[in-house]
């Protein structure tokens, strides 16, 4: 089954969005720009299947090495970002301690990811720049206090995250990571997301990260520690989840930090998070000017 894939891009500095085919992009905020001035707002109307009706057959209006490829969503209200939460990641941290009893989070800015292809930047002043694969749900219909039944209902699309951490600086502080998770362009999102359909589409999905071709992580939805019906409750009982807002659920075991001695990413590095059914997220890495 192959799944609708919708894009934010730039094409001469201009913000479009649109759906990619085999052979390019079809331009549809040209088309549906007054409706829907970007993803979000076609989110928020639950136009994305009409979106991808639309492109359907229609020829493309720019080639793939023609545009420059943003994070799907532009102006998330909140980017939401879960910790540990596959089984052995807890393990990883030998502590000795149990599963946790509920999950840990922290919150991204935008500003912090780039888009597909484009290099996450390696800080001046840290060389431990690390990569973590997660699966990402983007939210279509607002709520509070969403049930766990009903939770499944509230997604718009999946996209996948590189979720770049700088090591060190998760570290600087007793009790919260936010300095090391939010150094300008060392995360990415994207390339595109796929709109939801139902549960079996992200059920027990494969996840992997390779680094240089090498495999490096790899685990499935289905092991995840808190699940996405119960994140998507758990987080809604302290916010309102509303559309276009971004829920990073986790990365499998395997980032660089936890080889001996560490394996963090240097410029000239390529690393590929894949995801059954999404795509493919790609991105280098160069030196902060």
């Amino acid at each position: 089954m192959t799944h609708s894939r919708l894009a934010t891009f730039t094409v001469n500095g201009t913000l479009k969005y649109g759906a990619v085919t085999d052979d390019g992009i079809v331009d549809l905020s040209a088309r549906y720009g007054g409706d829907y001035p970007t993803l979000r707002e076609a989110i928020a109307h639950g136009a994305l299947h009409r979106l991808a009706d639309a492109a359907a057959n229609q020829p493309a209006d720019f080639a793939l090495d023609a545009i420059t490829w943003q994070p799907p969503i532009p102006a998330p209200e909140k980017i939401i970002c879960i910790g540990v939460n596959y089984p052995d990641r807890n393990a990883e941290y030998k502590d000795g301690q149990d599963a946790p009893k509920y999950p840990s989070m922290f919150m991204r800015t935008p500003r912090s990811f780039v888009g597909h292809e484009t290099p996450l930047v390696r800080p001046r002043v840290s060389r431990q720049l690390d990569y973590e694969g997660e699966v990402v749900l983007v939210i279509g219909k607002a709520g509070r206090h969403i049930a766990e039944g009903d939770a499944l209902d509230h997604i718009a699309a999946l996209t996948l995250c590189n979720e770049g951490t700088i090591r060190d600086w998760v570290r600087h502080a007793k009790f919260n990571v936010t300095q090391g998770k939010n150094f300008e362009s060392t995360g990415s999102l994207g390339p595109w997301i796929v709109p939801y359909s139902d549960e079996s589409q992200i059920a027990d999905i494969r996840l992997t990260t390779h680094v240089n071709g090498e495999l490096r992580q790899d685990d499935r939805t289905s092991r995840l520690m808190f699940g996405f019906r119960y994140l998507l409750s758990y987080i809604s009982t302290f916010t309102t989840l509303v559309p276009g807002d971004v829920i990073v659920t986790g990365t499998p075991t395997g980032a660089g930090a936890r080889f001996d001695p560490p394996r963090y990413l240097v410029p000239g590095d390529v690393i590929e998070i894949k995801a059954d059914g999404i795509g493919t997220l790609r991105n280098g890495v160069v030196d902060e000017h």
